[in-house]
């Protein structure tokens, strides 16, 4: 039998689902970048549409667990359709982890309950959760497209700031553009030198290696000797009389070469080094202005069904032709019967909830691990930083906060709110999380001062946030590893009973990303979709 462009669509949609297949037919040349462009600005059009039949006469209703992105992106959809449906979320707000502290917020952290003491002043914030939009998250950046979310560039990578490590250089902080600088050249200048004394003619020609050689010494810098004696890309040191800007009016002189040795010692180039290479890093990136948040405004502002906040689920039972959901609200226990349930609870607090699920599907759910992340964002008096040129972007460091961001929007306003610590090491986070936020804040502005030394002078207060203490979330990222994603992943993607389907980004190969939560909401949707279908018969 043939085998078709069709077939195999059909066949990448079984294995990877609607995304995979767009993607693919991308590639094979079936769609091109402008009829994607075109499709992006179809009027009332989202990135969803069509995936559930639209209900004409007939009535269905769904029961949205957790207010995250997921379940507001079905919602949407599905009211859209013609479904109803509820929303319930045991917190105080709905959006999940991507919050926004500004003036006033409340940080509901189990044991240490914060209100965010920032100026009243738009400006100052703090994306407590996702800060940054990828390009090419589709879903993501079509959704604030359909909804109007006015988006900014984000500066990711910024070679102007800083590395430190207590461990190399004598723990003074280095321009980021130096060590990156150097590292390349002392690597150039190695690979110059090993070719020009290797036999490789039987690999390559004498032209081959003539260009190898000018690739090296470009990609380095290297001299006509081959050797590495510094470079501009590096920067100049301190200016000269005449100019404040090294090199205009006086020539420039660049920075002594940092010790080989050194920068070696420091482990920054493991993979802080190429950090902003990776797929989801490279630039350019994109935030909403004003904060993250705004696009959990824009899906609320847009759904007419009831989104209950303080809803905690107490229990949720699969039924032969539904599902059956009591929470507690307002102090009292109320059920609600849907025709299904979209559950973007985290896994690891959904294991706490009386269901009826199989326990192979309960094991499932806790084989899953909880990420540890913590946050704190600093106000500053003074945009400090953008006197040592830094405008957005991030220092990296050894020491327990791991990097300090800068915020690139209000270029020359007068204060600024930091990211004092992001830390990614569990351990690091945990360093953090068993200090009240006062101790918290005296130690990121301590640690601060090793990268920026008047740093405690222009701190003026701080509101922290370590995940795996948020009441009603626990945990950050979910820790999937091989094993348990061949044994469990493509299981909690199928329905429960046709009734009950687990999404948000926790059920994608993106956890922690925005757009895994789009991915997945959109996959479920896909599926329900297929069951309304089956149901009424192809007439809806």
């Amino acid at each position: 039998m043939q085998f078709s462009r069709r077939r195999f669509l059909n066949q990448v949609g079984a294995a990877g689902g609607s995304a995979a297949v767009y993607q693919m037919a991308l590639a094979l040349g079936l769609m091109s970048g402008d009829a994607r462009a075109a499709g992006r600005t179809t009027p009332g059009a989202t990135p969803a549409a069509g995936l559930v039949p639209q209900l004409k006469g007939a009535r269905r209703s769904v029961v949205m667990l957790g207010g995250g992105l997921s379940s507001l992106m079905a919602a949407y959809e599905l009211e859209r359709a013609g479904y109803d449906c509820t929303v319930l979320e045991a917190g105080h707000r709905i959006g999940g982890r991507n919050l926004t502290l500004r003036s006033g917020d409340l940080v509901d952290e189990m044991g240490h309950q914060q209100r965010c003491n920032f100026d009243d002043d738009p400006n100052l914030y703090m994306n407590a959760g996702p800060a940054r939009i990828p390009v090419h998250h589709y879903y993501l950046v079509n959704y604030c497209r359909h909804l109007g979310v006015q988006l900014e560039t984000f500066t990711n990578v910024n070679y102007n700031a800083w590395v430190q490590d207590p461990n190399a250089f004598g723990g003074k902080p280095v321009r980021f553009r130096q060590y990156i600088t150097d590292a390349r050249g002392f690597i150039a200048e190695l690979s110059a030198k090993a070719i020009n004394t290797s036999d490789l003619d039987a690999e390559f020609s004498t032209e081959d290696l003539e260009r190898i050689i000018a690739f090296l010494r470009s990609y380095g810098d290297l001299d006509t000797d081959l050797l590495y004696r510094g470079s501009n890309r590096g920067g100049y040191q301190q200016p000269g009389v005449l100019a404040p800007t090294a090199g205009m009016l006086e020539h420039g002189h660049v920075h002594e070469r940092l010790d080989f040795s050194e920068i070696l010692k420091s482990d920054f180039w493991q993979y802080r080094m190429y950090f902003g290479d990776g797929e989801d890093q490279a630039a350019p990136l994109l935030q909403p202005v004003g904060g993250m948040d705004r696009i959990v405004d824009a899906f609320v502002a847009s759904i007419r069904s009831p989104m209950l906040t303080h809803a905690q689920v107490k229990s949720i039972r699969l039924k032969e032709e539904g599902v059956s959901v009591v929470y507690q609200h307002k102090g009292r226990h109320r059920e609600i019967q849907a025709d299904y349930a979209l559950n973007c609870i985290p896994k690891h607090l959904l294991v706490g909830i009386d269901n009826n699920f199989p326990s192979e599907y309960t094991t499932a759910l806790r084989s899953i691990g909880r990420g540890r992340m913590f946050k704190i964002g600093i106000q500053m008096k003074e945009r400090f930083w953008e006197n040592e040129n830094i405008y957005g972007g991030i220092s990296w460091t050894n020491q327990n906060i791991e990097q300090i961001w800068y915020p690139p929007h209000n270029v020359h306003g007068r204060k600024g709110v930091m990211l004092g610590a992001y830390t990614w090491n569990p351990a690091n986070a945990e360093f953090f999380a068993r200090m009240n936020p006062e101790e918290r804040f005296a130690e990121a502005v301590r640690q601060g001062a090793n990268v920026h030394p008047d740093y405690a002078r222009y701190a003026e207060t701080a509101v922290s946030v370590p995940w795996h203490r948020m009441n009603h979330i626990m945990g950050c990222t979910a820790m999937w590893t091989e094993e348990t994603r061949r044994q469990y992943f493509t299981y909690l993607q199928t329905p429960l009973n046709d009734r009950h389907f687990m999404m948000g980004d926790q059920i994608s190969y993106h956890p922690g990303w925005q757009e895994g939560a789009f991915s997945s909401a959109h996959h479920s949707l896909s599926e329900l979709g297929k069951r309304v279908s089956a149901e009424l018969g192809g007439a809806a």
